[in-house]
């Protein structure tokens, strides 16, 4: 394919407890209904990140000519933000999440046949997702995402025990005195994440776009998660679908990377509660093995779709 298709839009999306007005942004690329290939529908990580990151995926249409389709989650980038809402947990619940994605569906008038990709946090909205055993939801692609809080929080502070001791002595210290925005710690941060969320030097500017939505507005990121993936203090803290997956009825796929801050202690409930489930692991990656791996991560994703 010499060009890509790509259009954006918006859907209305009306949201209960919202004083306003709400939106979801998204794109498409390639073509939409698609005679032989159901569209592939990606979430995003964070809670709190955007899309931009996950647009390589458009590569599965360029070569494949699957029709794929990325959104901004409510309050994040492009879509509705709603800043008045930060701290409120009873409004930023997984629950709104897949509200959201259902409405989506029905806005492109896909909800019969589909598939979906979540990567990180997006991976966990999709086994959310999943378990309720959607219309349409034909496969289920889970990269990079942990199947509890807690088991993520064990993970990556394992890894941590793994930095320079100078490292960890300032992330203790900051943590112990609520001081996580202070430069110092975002350094110690960085130290972790060119070792476990991205490999790549200089990381990819996508990358870097999509997280810094979460300092732009941090109000669903700050709920939900807190200030980093291994200090979660945010509502997400005791989310586990460990005792649900048994319910997931589409064909899966797991992905992680070597390196990667899920590690294969959070994805292996996944293997062994879903019924019908594969995993792969890519070798030379960290959190993000599409823009890492990005060739052979493509091919691994559609010989699962296709098969």
């Amino acid at each position: 394919m010499s060009s890509l298709k790509v259009r954006e839009g918006e859907a209305d999306f009306n949201v209960t407890g919202a004083d306003k007005p709400c939106k979801t942004w998204y794109k498409v690329y390639g073509t939409l209904p698609h005679p032989h290939n159901p569209p592939l529908v990606v979430l995003h990580g964070g809670p709190g990140s955007t899309h931009e990151y996950l647009d390589i995926l458009s590569e599965l249409t360029r070569l494949f000519d699957v029709p794929v389709i990325v959104y901004d989650q409510l309050g994040n980038g492009r879509s509705t933000h709603l800043p008045e809402k930060k701290g409120d947990v009873d409004f930023w619940t997984v629950q709104l999440f897949v509200d959201e994605l259902h409405n989506l569906l029905n806005h492109l008038n896909i909800h019969d046949n589909y598939n979906v990709l979540g990567q990180s946090w997006g991976g966990m909205l999709a086994s959310e997702f999943a378990t309720r055993q959607p219309k349409g939801l034909g496969k289920l692609v889970i990269a990079d995402s942990p199947a509890s809080a807690p088991l993520w929080v064990k993970a990556v502070n394992e890894l941590r025990k793994e930095l320079p001791r100078e490292v960890q002595d300032v992330l203790d210290k900051h943590e112990a005195a609520d001081t996580t925005t202070d430069p110092e710690y975002i350094a110690a941060i960085n130290e972790f994440h060119k070792q476990h969320l991205c490999r790549l030097d200089p990381m990819p500017q996508s990358l870097l776009d999509g997280l810094a939505w979460q300092e732009k507005d941090p109000t669903v990121h700050s709920t939900m998660i807190g200030p980093n993936e291994f200090y979660i203090t945010g509502s997400l803290r005791t989310w586990s679908v460990v005792d649900r997956l048994h319910n997931i009825q589409a064909t899966t796929l797991l992905i992680n990377g070597r390196y990667d801050e899920a590690q294969d202690m959070v994805v292996e409930p996944f293997f062994q509660r879903i019924p019908k489930v594969r995993w792969v692991q890519f070798a030379d990656s960290a959190h993000v093995p599409q823009l890492e791996e990005t060739e052979r991560f493509m091919q691994v994703v559609w010989a699962f779709l296709r098969g």
